[in-house]
């Protein structure tokens, strides 16, 4: 195995761990519309980036499991309600939004750093397929960073001045 074979395989986990925390943050504060609506949003890109990375890992005789999807969909619903349930019984929910969303920013900013280090990679090896996936999916990684950073430079105020 090779480093790009570790950065392909590191990155596929940590957009589907990606895509998994945002669902459950999604149901967790579902009272929130903009915190729901948006994470199911930016949870879809992050499936979509571990399948494309899935295929690519397949071309290049990589197994990166595509049987996570499915064997893991009842576990996860069942673990986000659990802990959508667990949440509704505490008494600063603006507490558990501000570390969730400083989860979601920390998991994005390692999934950026590997789609950097993925884009370097194949560009000193001259790999225009893999410098092309990088170049699509590190904008959307991009983006759901800037989403969560804004909203705890917005949320962050009211939430800690309230307690």
């Amino acid at each position: 195995m090779n480093g790009t074979h570790l950065v392909l395989r590191a990155l596929h986990h940590g957009e589907e761990r990606l895509g998994e925390e945002l669902l459950t943050v999604a149901e967790r504060h579902g009272t929130e519309p903009e915190v729901r609506h948006v994470a199911i949003d930016l949870a879809r890109w992050s499936h979509e980036h571990a399948q494309r990375l899935a295929e690519t890992g397949r071309h290049r005789g990589l197994d990166l499991g595509d049987a996570s999807q499915t064997t893991s969909t009842a576990l996860l619903s069942a673990l986000r309600k659990d802990a959508a349930e667990a949440v509704g019984h505490r008494s600063e929910p603006g507490l558990v939004l501000l570390r969730d969303l400083g989860d979601l920013h920390v998991a994005a900013t390692q999934n950026s750093l590997y789609w950097e280090m993925l884009a370097q990679a194949a560009q000193a090896a001259g790999d225009d397929g893999l410098l092309a996936l990088a170049s699509e999916c590190h904008p959307q990684t991009l983006r759901q960073m800037r989403w969560t950073n804004t909203m705890i430079k917005t949320s962050s105020p009211q939430i800690l001045t309230s307690l």
